[in-house]
């Protein structure tokens, strides 16, 4: 390990070099005048990636083709890093000055939240599902374990190790740091007989890593003494949750989450409210009568009015609105301390004011049952669900045959190694837009379909 001696500086600062600063491949890169910090070089390597660009024409949320309004997940992304990751570290450290030392790097948080997307599949939820389930014998599918296999893996940074990121960047951007292998429960549940049958309620993924990358999760983790690595990896299970479930995260990644669960709840609401998903009468009952009743007198009388401003016709008032929102959210975190771990990137969390975290699952629960279950958004959850299923089925039945040259290799290199071959499969299908999938599944199964040497030149 590198002595804590050592120091350089980090974004301009002084700061100590740690263990957290090394990367899995030495790099000996010579550029001219490059003064950039280590997270400063993380957050160019994922933004200027062919997975970060690919999320373009990913379905977040609302599904792509509904509405030309709707944002994709880049601009999702963009809000988060625009207006909630600054304003909640400046929180954090008017709160919290001791803690200055962990909250050295803005570069680091924002390249938790340029990456925490980039594992997911096209089609959003249904891709996920769908890909879970051809998966279900060979270690399943879920979008924050392929994120991280994209990181370390998969992303032609590098011949062997993706990205090549830092050791803490990565342990930031583990939302579930446990093997899948550990956190499965089998289901009781029947045969589905035609993908079509498939109901995602009895197929949902488990929130882990893939077992097929356990090595790079143990150089992740190698700082961590055996009791916090120990503590860190635990799981429990949870009521009403069909697969055990992860207890811990970094202090990084609790920030990157409180962000991403902030951008969820409130802008997809305004989105919902503009194109007139939701009504000012569900918003009465399901929310702001439920948050009248909160301990805490802001939400209790702010959620009294902002109703009016919220489903106003004036875009001035509404935007005032969802910025009280987001305001009020953001300068409800804090840091909490769990004594029993000793790293302090796990011993101290990013985490709401009690009320304002009910008061935010409130609003992700009303955007879930108005927006996400909402039968036209699930229509095309459905329909990519379908997609992914036939073409995962379609290249397993011939692989040699139908994948392209480079992934042909990669199956064969998996094959004469022992390895998981399906997961190859995975990766290949997981890194598609929602377009290119579609339209190479209709080159596959229709009469009618165009060149398939301009298909991939899309990819």
């Amino acid at each position: 390990m590198i002595s804590i001696s050592c120091y350089k500086l980090i974004e301009g600062r002084r700061m100590d070099i740690t263990p957290w600063h090394e990367r899995r491949l030495i790099e000996d890169k010579h550029r001219r005048n490059d003064h950039r910090s280590p997270y400063q070089r993380d957050r160019a390597r994922i933004l200027h990636s062919a997975a970060f660009r690919r999320l373009q024409a990913k379905t977040q949320v609302l599904g792509i083709g509904l509405n030309d309004f709707l944002p994709n997940s880049i601009n999702l992304i963009r809000l988060k890093l625009a207006k909630l990751v600054p304003g909640c570290r400046a929180q954090l450290k008017q709160k919290h000055p001791e803690q200055n030392g962990l909250l050295d790097s803005m570069s680091l948080i924002e390249s938790l939240c340029l990456a925490h997307d980039i594992g997911h599949p096209p089609f959003g939820h249904g891709g996920e599902v769908a890909l879970n389930y051809m998966m279900r014998d060979h270690g399943g599918f879920e979008g924050n374990g392929q994120t991280f296999r994209i990181l370390t893996r998969i992303e032609p940074y590098t011949e062997y190790y993706g990205m090549n990121l830092c050791r803490r960047t990565l342990l930031g951007i583990l939302k579930y740091p446990a093997p899948y292998s550990l956190l499965y429960r089998k289901q009781p549940r029947k045969d589905v007989n035609h993908f079509r049958q498939l109901k995602p309620s009895q197929w949902p993924p488990v929130k882990g890593l893939f077992d097929d990358d356990l090595e790079i999760l143990d150089w992740v983790l190698a700082p961590l003494s055996e009791s916090d690595k120990a503590m860190f990896l635990s799981h429990q299970l949870i009521d009403g949750s069909a697969h055990r479930r992860t207890q811990y995260k970094s202090f990084d990644c609790s920030i990157m989450e409180l962000a991403d669960d902030i951008a969820y709840a409130v802008h997809d609401l305004e989105d919902a409210i503009v194109m007139g998903i939701v009504s000012r009468e569900q918003w009465l009952i399901d929310v702001e009568d439920r948050l009248k009743q909160s301990k805490d007198d802001w939400i209790k009388n702010e959620f009294t009015t902002i109703g009016e401003r919220l489903f106003s016709s004036k875009h001035h008032l509404r935007k005032d609105a969802i910025g009280t929102l987001v305001n009020g959210f953001v300068t409800a975190i804090s840091i909490t301390e769990n004594t029993r771990f000793e790293e302090p990137l796990l011993r101290y969390n990013a985490a709401l004011e009690a009320a304002f975290d009910e008061a935010l699952e409130i609003l992700k629960q009303f955007v879930y049952r108005y927006v996400i279950r909402k039968p036209e958004i699930q229509m095309l959850e459905y329909k990519g669900q379908q997609i992914v299923m036939e073409l995962f089925e379609a290249f397993i039945s011939d692989p040699e045959r139908l994948l392209p040259i480079n992934t042909q290799e990669r199956w064969k290199e998996a094959q004469q190694q022992g390895l998981n071959c399906h997961r190859v499969i995975a990766d290949y299908i997981s890194g598609m837009t929602d377009e290119f999938a579609a339209r190479l599944h209709q080159h596959l199964f229709s009469p009618k379909s165009g060149s398939m040497i301009e298909l991939n030149r899309e990819l």
